[in-house]
């Protein structure tokens, strides 16, 4: 979620230098003093030797046409590709005796809804059955809810089973997939992999932090049994066969005291949320009732996309945040490297390396990986170096004495424990995509539009621009390997256009221009695919006014040429991306479309802004993109 406006959680006050005191002005002068001079310079490799892997190939990786920024309701994608919509928002997902039909009125009962797609897709990966590439299982993310479009009357009425029903949509779907003999894709019902895990599933805690005072409540004293997950945006598939997800913006979700304390203000509580008022008839959402629910949440969940039965656990290892999601490399000893952002203006990138390497038998072989590793938090300094901080109770301040009593305690505070360590405040780290040739790493820093305005951070060298509506793709190259402690980093682009009259926001895209980038993905060839979520107060005006809706974009890394493949519907984002095996068919989901400047849909109008994909009430829905020739995409 790339939203940037004033619900966005901005509680990061910490008195930290990092390196907004240390920054370079002559690294920054790229920005200011000519940006077109400077595109060689940025998007150079990071050292020498990692400039073309061995067995790189030196031809062009994009062989589309651009698509131009279209203004219609539908997918726009390029000539010669077909693009169809498979498993919308409040379709079955098949589970066997249990599947009710989509009520377009909105009228399907909270029940009905736990076994259908839940809203909001958003990340999401695709897991081949017995190697076929033609049958797999697509798992994914349902970020939040829309109420005005969740109910017939919105939320004019307000109810337990609305609660519930606002509940079931959250979670994850599971979903049996398979290819026809036109090339085309549907939904297997019944499926027995179909699964909806919710924001009532129950889950384990594994870790550290299981078990920990900080996590004990009156429903669950031992502080090992949450129910549910919530808010999870980008999602990670990891070489043992599992899924994990991150819990992003959960704080929105509890009603908050009045008069929070250090913590609790640090991590964005406050009176009635957002206004999803779950804790009317949710006890566990008051917070003032029950102060360490909110800890229980925003970790890691991992489970088993090819077990039903599984129960998914929270991996307190890898440290609690808004986390957007979590992405896997693999070091050349075989130990598992998860590397997280927090999605929220001034918070931090984090990496976690296990302590034992994978082992072979999948997922059951490797149900505690995760649970035992260090956590890293990063600091990026002016002269394109930088560093990995442990999160190590006992190590430099993170101390009994300084507020940290354990090591649950400081992954439960792993914001706090960042402050103390003067790690960098980056400009909202969403996705993150690891290049296996390259051995290199990405992440969107979305935007930041309160980045040295008065009375907030200044710019530093790797978050470059005050009032940073466009955001910025940055990158690094381990020292090493991927559990090195050091590394180099540089900006792979600054996203912008360069029609744009204020410098800050022109940027220096080598091709199509775009803002906000969000999802991110390198598929097997070394093409990385943007998606972008500009917010729809921002969409069309200003520093967009020639960005009208979101987009899907192609990056050849080598080269720095970015190329604009897919438009969505207005008001929504494009998020997520994974390709069969055989990358034949591309599934990206399209997020809210008609989204509201509120994010609350009128009821009596819900199709007001949108009536994707079937021409009534908008939903969000996973998009399964092909060549009409059947080649490879994006060639």
């Amino acid at each position: 979620m790339a939203k940037d406006h004033d619900t966005l959680e901005d509680s990061n006050r910490s008195g930290n230098p990092d390196i907004h005191s240390l920054s370079d002005p002559r690294r920054r002068r790229f920005v200011w003093g000519g940006l077109s001079a400077a595109v060689t310079g940025v998007l150079a490799p990071l050292l020498p030797g990692c400039a073309t892997p061995a067995g790189d190939s030196t031809g062009p990786l994009l062989g589309f046409e651009s698509v131009s920024m279209s203004v219609g309701d539908r997918v726009t994608v390029p000539r010669g590709y077909v693009a169809s919509v498979l498993a919308p928002w409040g379709e079955p997902v098949g589970v066997p005796g249990n599947m009710p039909a989509f009520k377009p009125d909105a009228s399907n009962t909270a029940d009905e809804q736990a076994v259908q797609m839940g809203m909001h897709h958003d990340g999401l990966h695709f897991y081949p059955l017995g190697g076929d590439p033609h049958r797999g299982l697509l798992v994914m993310n349902h970020e939040y809810t829309d109420d005005g479009l969740l109910h017939p009357d919105g939320m004019a009425t307000w109810s337990a089973e609305k609660v519930r029903k606002a509940q079931a949509a959250h979670g994850f779907s599971v979903i049996e997939i398979a290819r026809q003999t036109d090339g085309s894709w549907q939904v297997v019902r019944p499926s027995r992999y179909a699964r909806r895990v919710t924001a009532y599933t129950p889950m384990l805690v594994g870790g550290p932090a299981a078990g920990h005072a900080l996590l004990r409540t009156a429903a669950d004293p031992g502080g090992r049994r949450v129910l549910g997950t919530m808010n999870n945006c980008a999602s990670g598939k990891t070489p043992w066969g599992t899924y994990l997800a991150g819990e992003e913006n959960f704080f929105g979700y509890f009603h908050g005291p009045a008069q929070p304390d250090a913590h609790a203000k640090r991590w964005g509580l406050r009176p009635n949320g957002w206004g999803y008022r779950w804790h009317e008839h949710d006890e566990r959402f008051d917070a003032t009732r029950h102060p360490n629910e909110p800890n229980r949440f925003g970790w890691i969940v991992e489970f088993d996309p090819s077990d039903p039965e599984s129960t998914p656990v929270k991996r307190t290892a890898i440290g609690r945040g808004t986390h957007e999601g979590a992405t896997v490399a693999v070091t050349r000893d075989g130990r598992a490297v998860v590397y997280s952002g927090e999605d929220a203006r001034f918070e931090y990138l984090y990496k976690f390396v296990s302590r034992d390497a994978i082992r072979p038998g999948g997922a059951k072989a490797n149900r505690e990986l995760l649970d035992h590793g260090t956590l890293y938090v990063a600091r990026f300094d002016a002269d394109g170096r930088g560093r990995w901080l442990p999160l190590v109770q006992g190590q430099g301040p993170l101390t009994a004495a300084q507020g940290f009593a354990d090591q649950g305690e400081v992954l439960v505070k792993a914001r706090q424990a960042s402050d103390a360590l003067g790690a960098t405040k980056m400009d909202r780290p969403e996705w993150l995509a690891v290049d296996p040739q390259r051995r290199e790493v990405y992440c969107t820093l979305t935007n930041n539009t309160s980045r040295g305005t008065e009375g907030q951070p200044a710019t530093d060298a790797a978050n470059p621009r005050a009032n940073n509506t466009m955001g910025q793709i940055i990158r690094w190259q381990e020292d090493g390997d991927f559990d090195g402690i050091t590394f180099a980093w540089n900006h792979f682009v600054l996203a912008g256009d360069p029609a744009n009259t204020r410098a800050e926001a022109q940027g220096n895209v080598k091709g199509d221009a775009f803002g906000s980038p969000d999802g991110l993905w390198i598929d097997p060839r070394g093409v990385l695919w943007i998606d972008t979520d500009a917010s729809s107060t921002q969409m069309g005006k200003g520093d967009y006014a020639r960005l009208p809706q979101n987009a899907m974009l192609a990056a050849d890394v080598r080269t720095g040429e970015i190329r604009r493949f897919l438009v969505a519907p207005p008001g929504s984002e494009v998020t997520g991306a994974t390709m069969s095996p055989d990358l034949r068919t591309l599934f990206v989901n399209i997020q809210h479309p008609g989204e509201t400047p509120s994010e609350r849909s009128d009821p009596a109008d819900p199709g007001r802004y949108s009536r994707w994909p079937d021409g009534g009430r908008p939903r969000s829905a996973t998009v399964v993109v092909r060549r009409l020739d059947g080649g490879v995409i994006g060639t």
